[in-house]
């Protein structure tokens, strides 16, 4: 992974902290722009893939402006857009979010939006390429995550990548009527750049 390091974007419309572009193989991360939100809203606008990731969704492209301008001006947010690097579509969002430098924590999100590239491995690359930004670039101890938990491929997803689950939210999440247990998962930079040295 490499990364094209600018410390701000004031004019291309971009969220504007972080590195402009993560580059990886088959996909590659850059600054999420505002005309991205139109790829947002269709997802988030998704019932069945709200459910999945445990988003409430949108009902109108004026609330995903509204996130997009707080983003725009949140320091402890990274945020992306996913492309692909054969054709350049946007596929996706993804970032860390509640930096904490105090403590060198962060949260991580990935939403693959487009269905047809669901199961190709682009996820998988995305959160490689997070976690060394993580690690490398923000100098973050633990990274961490929330998931459904129902929800047993994205379970099995983020163990793959390396993370641990450390504890439950007991019905943390109301879906579909039915309360739902969130599972709580981490990684510490020890636990990652061992599994580099393996790699």
């Amino acid at each position: 992974m490499s990364s094209n390091r600018d410390s701000r974007s004031t004019d291309d419309g971009a969220i504007g902290v972080g590195p402009r572009l993560l580059m990886g193989e088959h996909v590659y991360l850059r600054r999420m722009e505002r005309t991205d939100l139109p790829h947002v809203y269709r997802w988030l606008s998704d019932a069945e893939l709200c459910g999945l990731i445990g988003h409430s969704g949108v009902s109108s492209v004026d609330e995903v402006e509204a996130w997009f301008e707080r983003v725009s001006t949140d320091p402890t947010r990274r945020w992306y857009a996913v492309v692909t690097s054969d054709g350049d579509r946007v596929i996706g969002e993804a970032g860390l979010l509640r930096l904490n430098d105090g403590w060198r924590t962060t949260d991580m999100s990935i939403i693959i939006g487009e269905r047809d590239d669901w199961r190709r491995g682009f996820g998988t690359e995305v959160g490689r390429i997070l976690l060394d930004f993580a690690f490398n670039y923000c100098g973050v101890h633990r990274v961490a995550i929330g998931v459904v938990g129902f929800h047993e491929p994205a379970l099995r997803f983020w163990e793959k990548l390396g993370f641990s689950r450390e504890g439950v939210q007991r019905d943390g999440y109301l879906h579909g009527g039915e309360f739902h247990d969130f599972v709580m998962m981490s990684i510490l930079e020890g636990e990652w750049r061992e599994q580099q040295a393996r790699r």
